[in-house]
Parts: structure tokens; C-alpha cells; sequence
């Protein structure tokens, strides 16, 4: 693939004039579904208009590992919403009626990748205007026929790298990852425990021998200063938790809406510092 074709993707695209502009991106991810199929696109140009440079949109699922009991209970508004991974879809399209340029992720599970079916998924996601996807519990052994068949729609597939993984793990996964590279910055799940700059400094630093993609770092990020801590380190910084919490304890959409801008409002201000 050629440095033409690359650029033709949105992720690359946005990364490349980041760099170019000096400055570090804000990831932000909210559930599909959650607060209402007919409030996420909505939410996500709102994301867009305070600051957000890429959208990972969490597909709900009914078994999200990963997740802490934050956004954990949003996958369970989603899906009483009734909000699905074809749903997902949907909602990208019509995001794209507004906004050709933002990059967005979808951000899931194997399970409603397999129940589709993976060329299917891939064909849809292109078609819908997706940009990449990051599928939290495909080890990186079992990742290379969806890889292929992203990599042939020029789609980005994003892969986790956290404190504990091995040297041979990292050089194995950022040879298949494209796109960037999401550090999980905390032992545990979403939105749990507290930064440990240092331990986020060298891990950075060791992933970086294997790989010249950005490098977002997630998991612990929960305002202005600690994005701009973990930034100084890396690519970008992404915010989850604290956004699916405030959709979750706001009375209605409006008021969803007006949080998740003075929060990543915020964010952005507190980055571009």
C-alpha cells in the first residue's frame, strides 16, 4: 500500500495534520444507543463542536469485559435502547450526512462482528463510512483475517497494548495494528484506579522501538490535566468513562448534550495549553 492510499483513510488523515499543527488528539468514546438511538448522532457532532478529534463509538454488548461498572451500565441503556451493532451502523451514516471528515471507530466485541459475519461487517462498516475498528477481545493470534479484510477496504484496525504485555506480544500486535495504537495506561478495567505517569512514560517509550504509529493512551482519563499529563508522553488521550457518566446521570438530552461539551470543552483547552 502506497503513502497515497494510506492518506486516503480519515484516521491517517487527521493524525498526520495533528502532527502537522503541533498537537495532541482527543479520542472520545460514547455507547452507541446510550441516552437514545435518536440522541447519538446528535451527541457525537456535539463531541465534534467542543473539540473531539476522533469518535470511537462503543457497540453495545452484553458481555463487555473490559469495561468498568461506568460503561458497563451505559452498554445496558444502549441495549435496553435496543441499540445493535447494524444499529451502529446506521447512526454512522447519518453522522456522515454532516461530517465527512471526523475519523470514528467503532469500538466492540467479537461476538456481533462473528454473528454478522467478518466480510459482511467489513463491507457494511466501509459502506456506512466507518473508519476503523477495535475489537477488545481478538488476540492479536486469531486477528489476521479480519485485518485482511479491514485493510482491504483501507480500514484501520486499532489494537490494545497495556502495562503487562510482553515484548514479543508488542512486536506480534503492532506488526498487524494500523491506524494508532490504544496504550491502556491502568492494570484493570475502564475507568479504574489512578495514573502512574512514570510506568506511562516507559511503556511508551518501549512500544515506540516496535512502531511508528501515534500512540492514544486510555483508561484513568477523567479531565484537562490528566489528558495533558499522559499526552505529554504520547499521541493523543482518550476519554471514555467520564463522558458515558455524565449521558448516564444527565435528566435529558439537552442537558447530555451541554455536559459532554463543557466537559471535553475542557479536555481540548487543557491539550492545546
Amino acid at each position: 500500500m502506497t503513502l497515497n492510499q494510506e492518506q486516503q483513510n480519515r484516521i491517517d488523515r487527521r493524525f498526520a495534520r495533528l502532527r502537522g499543527e503541533g498537537r495532541k488528539a482527543l479520542v472520545t468514546y460514547i455507547v452507541a444507543g446510550d441516552g437514545g438511538l435518536e440522541n447519538t448522532v446528535p451527541l457525537m457532532h456535539q463531541l465534534v463542536a467542543s473539540g473531539a478529534d476522533l469518535i470511537e463509538l462503543g457497540v453495545p454488548f452484553s458481555d463487555p469485559m473490559a469495561e468498568g461498572p461506568v460503561i458497563q451500565k451505559g452498554h445496558e441503556r444502549a441495549l435496553a435502547n435496543r441499540a445493535s451493532l447494524r444499529k451502529c451502523l446506521a447512526l454512522v451514516q447519518e453522522f456522515r450526512q454532516r461530517d465527512a471528515e471526523t475519523p470514528v471507530i467503532l469500538m466492540g466485541y467479537a461476538n456481533p462482528i462473528e454473528k454478522m459475519g467478518a466480510e459482511q461487517f467489513a463491507d457494511a462498516a466501509r459502506e456506512a463510512g466507518v473508519d476503523g475498528a477495535l475489537t477488545v477481545d481478538l488476540p492479536a493470534e486469531e486477528a489476521g483475517p479480519l485485518n485482511q479484510l479491514l485493510a482491504e477496504r483501507d480500514l484501520r484496525n486499532i489494537f490494545l497494548l497495556t502495562p503487562t504485555t510482553s515484548e514479543e506480544r508488542i512486536a506480534a500486535i503492532t506488526r498487524l495494528a494500523s491506524g494508532f495504537v490504544y496504550y491502556v495506561s491502568l492494570k484493570g478495567v475502564t475507568g479504574a484506579g489512578h495514573l502512574d505517569l512514570a510506568s506511562v512514560r516507559d511503556n511508551l517509550a518501549r512500544i515506540r522501538r516496535y512502531t511508528d504509529l501515534p500512540l492514544c493512551v486510555g483508561f484513568g482519563i477523567k479531565d484537562g490535566t490528566s489528558a495533558r499529563a499522559v499526552s505529554e508522553h504520547g499521541d493523543g488521550a482518550v476519554v471514555g468513562s467520564v463522558l458515558v457518566s455524565a449521558i448516564g446521570e444527565a435528566p435529558d438530552a439537552a442537558a447530555a448534550r451541554e455536559r459532554v461539551a463543557a466537559l471535553v470543552g475542557e479536555i481540548r483547552s487543557a491539550l492545546d495549553r
